[in-house]
Order: structure tokens, then sequence, then C-alpha cells
């Protein structure tokens, strides 16, 4: 079986650390690219400023916060779909937002999933694991998302 990366776009630490305990206790990924606001995702997913010399390819699943600093999730969402090499490339929101409004904006910019971030930790870990488990494992991405930028 192939691991794959996964870029957690996160910028609250205790989130970031349970998150990546979640995924390396079940081994879901190879790789946690860990980016703390949405300028930051862009950078790496255009392979530019701090991330010109990353790995080519894109990840097996996008982890994306709501509430972020310098660039909002609404403008990492809208260029990650509207780009040709990155607009398959599963992007799923891990949030502790229950307002409809950012579930309806979520889906309407092509989010594929949105979870609602427990507050126990216990429900946290097991959150994160299904979506491991889903994106990283058994989803199988068409040939687009595979092609390297």
């Amino acid at each position: 079986m192939e691991l794959k990366r996964v870029l957690l776009v996160e910028d609250d630490p205790r989130d970031i650390e349970l998150t990546l305990e979640a995924l390396a206790g079940h081994n879901l990924a190879n790789e946690v690219v860990v980016v703390r606001d949405g300028a930051e995702a862009l950078d790496y997913l255009y392979r530019r400023g701090a991330y010109a010399l990353r790995e080519e390819g894109n990840p097996a699943v996008v982890l994306l916060d709501l509430k972020m600093p310098r660039v909002s999730w609404i403008q990492v969402l809208k260029e990650l779909k509207a780009n040709e090499n990155l607009k398959t490339t599963p992007v799923v929101v891990l949030t502790s937002s229950r307002e409809g409004k950012d579930l309806e904006e979520c889906y309407q910019l092509g989010v594929n999933a949105y979870v609602v971030k427990p507050v126990q930790f216990h429900e946290f870990v097991e959150s994160v694991k299904s979506v491991g488990v889903f994106w990283v494992l058994t989803n199988e991405p068409p040939s687009q998302s595979r092609r390297k930028i």
C-alpha cells in the first residue's frame, strides 16, 4: 500500500497536534505537511516561496480549517478549484463551525466533505482517522490529480 501526502491547513497548535497524532497513530500518511495560514497553503500548492523546491505532485487530500489568518479559506478554495492541475484535489474542511452559511458556502465552492471538529479528544481522533482512511487509503483520485505542477 502506497502512503500519500496530506496537506493540513490549520493555525491552532492544539488542533495541529491532535490531527498529526491521529494520522500518525493510524499510519495514514507518509508525510503530513502543516501550513498555518492560507498564504502558506497557496505557496505550497503552487510550489513557490519556501516550497519552490518541494517534491512535485499534489497532496492526496487537503485538510482545510475555515478560520485562518492572512489569506481566507474562501480564497484558498477558489484558487485551488480554479486551477486545472489542482481542481480535482480533494478538500476536506475540518472546522468547529456549525453555521449553516459556512456549510453551504463550502459545498458551493467545491469542498468534498465538511467535518465539524468534536470537542472530545477521542472523538476528534476518530473523526480524523475516518477522514484519513477514506481520502488517503480508500479514495482513488482521477489521473489529473496525479499531474505534477
